[in-house]
């Protein structure tokens, strides 16, 4: 079988995008802060040890192109089409990408998008049913119609759109996050938990009705400045959320239930937040049964602007001394019927999952049963020993 090229995955620009993220080395048995040069992974680990450390630099754009052009600062190199196909095949005993953050907290904001927000309505109706998903969405569609759309969170539109709701008993907690004043942000992920490009997706034995969530993931630092971006899947039960909306917690952190990359896109020259503010992220899945859902996520009909979620996020009310990153929503939840008609979708194992986007390139997964893919077992005390073996190794080197 042919490998696929480095270009599959990598941004439309890939000449002129400055892309950093984390290679796990098999020979060292850790990971190594990278930044692709070309047709290579240059290791950056002698700048930082860690990506939260890189991001934490006064112009990490600037320092990281610096290295690059500095032999002595370029540890080694891996050949980048070797890398992707690596990581795209799931070989682990190979150099491969991991998930581009380490010690950064992963936040999600949730119903940003109006489409997104109704289907989340329908989940709470049906109690998490999706056998009653079409017909509640009939009735919820008739209900809403198209004007709640245009309202601006928190505005005194908003205000009177939840009056009206209240009054013909149609308000919900999802609406309140939709369009009240605050959004809603949780914590996705523990640190260290999310996977990378090629890594397999976990839906839980305990689900039967769930989906993909492509998004665009905002990468900040300490202080809360967004100084990059990547692409997620912020993997979702539907049935189990919509049960209850106490139950988020479980629908939305399990083994392999976050998967971030396949690299962070620092903002540098003509590529900053706003570039993404037009930018669509597709989403293609494609099941070993000859099944294929094609979505996209539109990032201009975001109710509410980035800089809003990254405050909501980072404030007096709230710290990452090591940065964050944020899933900003998904404007796409599948409706379209796989199985039996009116069941709508719902994953199955070896659906093949691709978040795909011009500035961001694309991330690509295989969904798997949480309880066999492989478990997470290297968390902040395996990094911490790592990062001290390496620096204990350079010490000797030096000695020497």
């Amino acid at each position: 079988m042919t490998e696929p090229p480095v270009s599959s995955v990598l941004p439309d620009d890939a000449g002129q995008a400055l892309l950093v993220g984390r290679l796990w080395d098999p020979v060292t048995g850790g990971p190594r802060v990278v930044a692709l040069s070309g047709d290579s992974a240059v290791d950056l680990t002698g700048l930082a040890g860690t990506v939260s450390e890189l991001l934490e630099l006064p112009d990490p754009a600037t320092a990281v192109r610096a290295a690059l052009l500095d032999p002595a600062a370029v540890l080694q190199r891996w050949a980048a089409a070797d890398v992707v196909a690596a990581s795209l095949a799931g070989d682990t005993a190979r150099p491969h990408l991991l998930a581009p953050v380490d010690l950064q907290v992963i936040k999600a904001c949730g119903v940003t998008f109006v489409d997104s927000m109704i289907e989340r309505v329908i989940e709470e109706r049906c109690a998490g049913d999706a056998g009653r998903a079409a017909e509640m969405r009939e009735r919820v569609g008739k209900a809403l119609g198209g004007s709640i759309a245009a309202v601006r969170p928190g505005s005194a539109e908003a205000a009177e759109a939840k009056r009206v709701l209240i009054a013909e008993g149609l308000w919900s907690q999802y609406l309140e996050v939709g369009i009240g004043p605050d959004p809603e942000v949780f914590t996705k992920a523990p640190v260290l938990s999310s996977v990378g490009l090629g890594a397999g997706i976990g839906i839980p034995a305990f689900s039967s009705w769930n989906n993909p969530e492509p998004e665009l993931v905002l990468v900040a630092t300490s202080c809360g400045e967004v100084v990059g971006a990547t692409l997620g899947n912020d993997v979702n039960l539907r049935d189990v959320e919509g049960r209850s909306a106490l139950l988020l917690g479980k629908a939305k952190d399990n083994n392999a239930s976050s998967a971030l990359g396949p690299l962070i896109r620092l903002f540098d020259g003509d590529f900053t937040l706003d570039t993404l503010r037009g930018e669509e992220i597709l989403l293609r899945v494609e099941g070993r049964d000859g099944y294929l859902l094609e979505g996209r996520n539109t990032l201009a009909r975001i109710s509410r602007p980035f800089e809003e979620l990254a405050a909501a996020t980072r404030g007096r009310h709230h710290q990452y001394p090591d940065g964050f990153a944020l899933f900003t929503g998904t404007l796409f939840a599948p409706t379209q019927d796989r199985d039996e008609p009116g069941q709508g979708f719902t994953h199955k194992h070896g659906d093949v999952v691709t978040i795909r986007s011009r500035h961001l390139g694309a991330l690509v997964n295989r969904v798997g049963a949480a309880e066999e893919l492989p478990e997470w077992t290297f968390g902040l005390r395996q990094l911490f020993a790592y990062l001290e073996e390496q620096h204990q190794m350079e010490q000797r080197q030096v000695q020497e």
